[in-house]
């Protein structure tokens, strides 16, 4: 990966820093979508209930089946059926009601800002095989393209997380809502139809999206 695309990804330590979530704790509908992202999180979720399940098993066999209606095997097979279930349910209860709603739309922005950058890495692959032909120069508009939406992908992080914490404070300080979607649109490509034209369609899409959820945070 060129060092400048290397500087464009925002990585999980950072959005851990600046939303106080870890990104793959939070569950958002876009990962059922996503077959590698399905995976990892069915996987980290059964792990979760199948370490825990022995600790909470042990616990309610030990101080409340025993004391009140003795040694019951039965009772003990149901439990080690019944908990990880719970434990499963629990968790996806947590994140539903703890994860707020903006946070994971722009989560998945960040997703959708990190495809484009792949997209970039990808054709530079190509491109250093000879099998790409899109201009240095439209390579450079759509980087800058993406340096504007990293700006304001971190911006909206932040300004999510101080409303979280006091939507009172923000009420009157609009200063904190970047926004450099007139900056994108004055951006040109030369080949609107190439590669890189179409990467900064979607880089100005994203845009969109992230303004729009920082308008609705502006409202609450």
């Amino acid at each position: 990966m060129q060092p400048d695309l290397i500087g464009l990804e925002i990585s999980k330590g950072e959005l851990k820093r600046l939303t106080g979530f870890d990104s793959e704790d939070v569950f958002r509908p876009s990962m059922i979508k996503d077959r590698e992202q399905r995976l990892g999180f069915l996987m980290n979720e059964a792990l979760v209930a199948l370490a825990l399940t022995p600790i909470i098993v042990g616990f309610i066999y030990a101080f409340l089946i025993l004391p009140t209606i003795g040694s019951s095997i039965k009772l003990g097979l149901l439990l080690l059926i019944l908990v990880p279930v719970a434990v499963l349910v629990g968790r996806w209860l947590w994140r539903r009601f703890t994860c707020p709603h903006a946070l994971t739309i722009l989560l998945d922005e960040v997703d959708k800002y990190h495809a484009v950058v792949q997209a970039i890495d990808i054709n530079d692959q190509l491109a250093t095989s000879g099998n790409s032909q899109s201009s240095i120069n439209d390579r450079e508009q759509v980087i800058t393209a993406l340096q504007l939406i990293r700006e304001d992908l971190v911006q909206a992080l932040k300004t999510e997380r101080v409303l979280r914490d006091n939507k009172k404070l923000l009420a009157n300080n609009q200063n904190l809502f970047i926004n450099n979607l007139a900056n994108l649109q004055a951006l040109e490509v030369s080949s609107q139809a190439g590669e890189y034209g179409q990467l900064l369609n979607q880089s100005l899409q994203i845009a969109l999206e992230v303004q729009a959820e920082i308008r609705k945070l502006q409202k609450e």
